[in-house]
């Protein structure tokens, strides 16, 4: 995932929690908020102690960041946007937490549909 795309500073980290939106499932949280400076979106990630050690933090975060990169054009572009892990998705496989992350993404109103074009058919 591109630099550019990553929410680092605790001032919008904070200004995220303060006057976003939430939505959540299961095994993650996100918090959003539109923001014109943000071209396309940026991401950010929060794993908590609670869900393990640092190499499980560091582990849910690339997974988390490898998601969102497969699905970067689906997402609403111009949104600031922080994933929470909780401790039900330590265990799930890849697969599963792509639905789950896709999921909260969705009801949270931040995926486009993707609608694909028919230039070539078949004869």
């Amino acid at each position: 995932m591109h630099r550019k795309l990553r929410l680092r500073n605790r001032e919008d980290f904070s200004r995220i929690y303060r006057s976003g939106k939430s939505f959540a499932n299961g095994q993650f949280v996100v918090y959003w908020s539109k923001q014109p400076s943000a071209d396309p979106f940026r991401l950010g990630v929060s794993a908590s102690k609670k869900i393990g050690n640092a190499v499980v933090r560091n582990r849910m975060r690339r997974m988390l960041k490898e998601i969102v990169r497969q699905h970067e054009n689906r997402i609403v572009p111009k949104t600031d946007f922080i994933l929470i892990v909780r401790k039900p998705a330590t265990v799930m496989k890849m697969k599963e937490m792509e639905k789950s992350v896709l999921h909260v993404l969705k009801k949270a109103g931040l995926l486009q549909s993707i609608s694909y074009s028919k230039d070539k058919q078949a004869d």
